[in-house]
């Protein structure tokens, strides 16, 4: 069974990263959508509201499977048994940091290769942050993310007014 790992902080998921994740699905007979916790970060939504944010975007999809996991990406890909690490690329710019990573996770687990997949032209723009930003501000993001994590952003958003 070949497995792959696509790892972020999806906060929130965007209709990019789920552009890229309806992708990979066809690809992979597993597919691990993996939160990533860092524990110096300050999300807007928990790790576990991330999760179910993904779960619920997926659930049309049934090799994808969602989890998170702290530490090093190539520990995780050991211990599922990950063959790929997929990694999303919006801009030539986001080349550079990400072939350095992946030249280090090879060395770490080999047996893991990683696979750069170009976002769709229509969601090059992109990003989480941006996302949060339009939001917290009131503005628009129907367009940039599945509408059940729009609903749970403006109520994060009203929570913190």
């Amino acid at each position: 069974m070949k497995i792959a790992i696509y790892p972020g902080s999806f906060d929130p998921l965007t209709l990019g990263h789920l552009d890229i994740v309806e992708r990979s699905s066809k690809i992979f007979d597993k597919l691990i959508v993996a939160v990533m916790v860092n524990p110096h970060k300050n999300p807007l939504f928990t790790e576990e509201e991330r999760k179910d944010l993904i779960r619920e975007a997926v659930k049309h999809l049934p090799n994808v499977e969602v989890d998170s996991f702290p530490g090093l990406l190539v520990n995780y890909a050991q211990r599922k048994g990950a063959s790929a690490i997929i990694k999303g690329l919006r801009f030539v710019s986001d080349f550079e940091s990400e072939l350095q990573m992946a030249a280090l996770n090879r060395q770490m687990y080999e047996e893991a290769e990683t696979l750069f997949m170009p976002t769709s032209q229509k969601h090059s723009y992109l990003s989480s942050s941006i996302v949060k930003e339009i939001a917290r501000h009131g503005g628009p993001v129907s367009d940039l993310v599945p509408s059940h994590v729009e609903t749970a952003m403006r109520a994060k958003f009203e929570l913190m007014n």
